[in-house]
């Protein structure tokens, strides 16, 4: 069965570091450390992967963001995207062909990809039992060291 992982942006990316840096694909633009771990973790272990932007929804790791932004799922941004335009998403960038779902990331984005993805699929989440990101990070990198999937 294939899957999709899907993994958290955050809040600090390449232009806090370099104002100057220009467009970038969405897998350079993400700089914290959670991100990193979950991004390492994504490329060693699926084939296909995507980063959930609070504004900009479903990035494949090719795409294209333009310019720095400060949007968070749970904030009263009126940035924040709709579950109808993740949906869109997902039927644009074929996610939909996906039944098997693995979320990297915390309850905030549950509740998102589970309302965007709909009963369609099953849902994965590997860190949820985790008590905070440093925890998460821990069993990340540990899990893509021994090169064993958290499945």
């Amino acid at each position: 069965m294939k899957q999709l992982c899907i993994i958290p942006c955050g809040a600090k990316k390449i232009w806090d570091q370099d104002e100057n840096a220009g467009k970038k694909e969405a897998k350079h633009v993400y700089m914290s450390t959670f991100h990193k771990a979950c991004q390492s973790y994504a490329e060693t272990f699926f084939e296909n992967w995507t980063i959930l932007s609070a504004k900009h929804g479903f990035l494949l790791p090719t795409d294209i963001v333009e310019e720095n932004y400060d949007v968070a799922f749970g904030s009263k941004s009126p940035e924040i995207i709709s579950t109808e335009a993740l949906q869109r998403q997902i039927a644009d960038k074929g996610l939909g062909e996906f039944r098997s779902i693995v979320v990297l990331g915390g309850k905030k984005y549950r509740k998102v990809v589970e309302q965007a993805f709909g009963d369609s699929c099953s849902f994965h989440y590997p860190l949820a039992d985790c008590r905070g990101i440093g925890y998460m990070v821990q069993r990340l990198q540990a899990a893509v060291a021994r090169g064993e999937s958290m499945e």
